[in-house]
């Protein structure tokens, strides 16, 4: 069984948290986890993420038992690619919404094996004893210029035109989502994220905050809240952490200290 727990903030700046989160617990041991983090202003970003987790949330709500990865993998592509249909729709018929889109990372579990989907810089993150790993690629201006070796990892973190995506959820017609298997075992803890939380906060202290496994989850995630928040929470901020309970009652991920 999989433990989970998500909290989203507007943050300290900002008067409209255009973020968008859910989870659920499935029939037939499926997992469903959405974070999604509108763009396009006051009424737009706010409708697009909403729209995206409505659209993925309703379409993966009634899954058959037993379902391949394959089918799975098909299943969360599909539900991605309509919400991209969706908003694309819904901005072409007002003006107010004209060029909306968010980001999406979302992730589809059958007990602790699944798939992750994602567009934008929203990422997901496995956290295992010592370790953390991103398991995605941030679809950003930046990113592009570093994989092409135009720009150094320094300048990466710290380039004036970071949250500029290369890819979005809802502003083009036509969209490729990118997916990628992941698993949880006991002891490890998957997080989704939109980047109010990891702009703000480093991946190791992440890791070491995430991977406590005698602090209940739900206190984990505020702590990732709060140290966005002390680090300016400029933006809005999200966090939805994935937990296998199996034997992590009284366990600490081995290499993280508190």
């Amino acid at each position: 069984m999989i433990n989970t727990v998500h909290v989203s903030h507007v943050g300290r700046v900002r008067s409209v948290n255009e973020d968008s989160v859910f989870i659920s617990t499935l029939e037939h041991g499926y997992t469903l986890g959405v974070v999604a983090d509108g763009m396009g202003g006051h009424l737009a970003g706010d409708t697009a993420s909403r729209l995206a987790v409505e659209t993925v949330s309703a379409d993966l709500s009634s899954l058959e038992p037993g379902m391949s990865m394959d089918a799975i993998r098909a299943a969360l592509g599909d539900a991605i690619l309509h919400a991209n249909e969706v908003i694309y729709q819904e901005a072409s018929k007002d003006e107010k919404l004209h060029n909306m889109g968010t980001t999406i990372v979302a992730v589809l579990f059958r007990d602790s094996e699944g798939y992750i989907g994602h567009i934008g810089d929203s990422r997901a993150y496995k956290i295992i004893p010592g370790q953390v790993i991103l398991l995605t690629d941030d679809h950003t201006l930046v990113n592009e210029l570093y994989k092409s070796g135009q720009i150094t990892e320094d300048q990466l973190e710290n380039h004036p035109r970071r949250n500029v995506l290369s890819r979005a959820l809802g502003t083009d017609a036509d969209v490729t989502v990118e997916l990628a298997p992941v698993t949880i075992g006991a002891g490890e803890v998957l997080l989704l994220c939109s980047d109010g939380l990891s702009n703000r906060v480093n991946r190791e202290r992440i890791g070491q905050i995430s991977g406590s496994l005698d602090i209940p989850l739900e206190e984990r995630a505020d702590r990732l809240l709060q140290l966005a928040l002390l680090a300016g929470g400029e933006d809005n901020i999200t966090v939805a952490l994935f937990e296998h309970q199996e034997e992590v009652a009284s366990q600490r991920i081995k290499g993280w200290d508190s």
